[in-house]
């Protein structure tokens, strides 16, 4: 079974994250969207894109999503097969949150890392 397949999206917590985001978009050219964030569109060597995305966003520092890691980031992983890496996680000892979500964007499960980071897991739906 393979485990991870590549990075899904970088997330970290900012103390004013609107100003964080303009200087990323400002300095950077990094295209923030109203919501926070943008969503890179993997392209092959000639620039056509194709099928995957990687999502970089800025979040306030006061919100939750990363609990109960105190952490101010969580790196998100594209994986292949959602339930089966979490039951091999479970059984190898790992300390994997209870919940998986099921939504239009894939399925997402988290598991903490032996520092205390919480790491999300990806399913994209088919085609992505």
């Amino acid at each position: 079974m393979k485990r991870v397949t590549g990075i899904g999206g970088i997330f970290f917590k900012a103390k004013d994250a609107p100003a964080l985001q303009a200087w990323y978009k400002q300095h950077l050219g990094i295209d923030v969207q109203e919501w926070g964030g943008t969503a890179f569109t993997w392209t092959d060597g000639e620039g056509k894109p194709v099928a995957g995305t990687t999502i970089w966003s800025i979040g306030s520092a006061q919100g939750d999503h990363f609990a109960p890691s105190t952490a101010t980031f969580m790196v998100n992983y594209r994986v292949e097969d959602l339930h089966a890496l979490v039951k091999a996680l479970r059984e190898e000892g790992c300390k994997v949150l209870e919940k998986i979500d099921d939504s239009e964007y894939g399925k997402f499960a988290w598991v903490i890392d032996p520092e205390g980071n919480k790491v999300e897991l990806w399913q994209p739906p088919a085609g992505q």
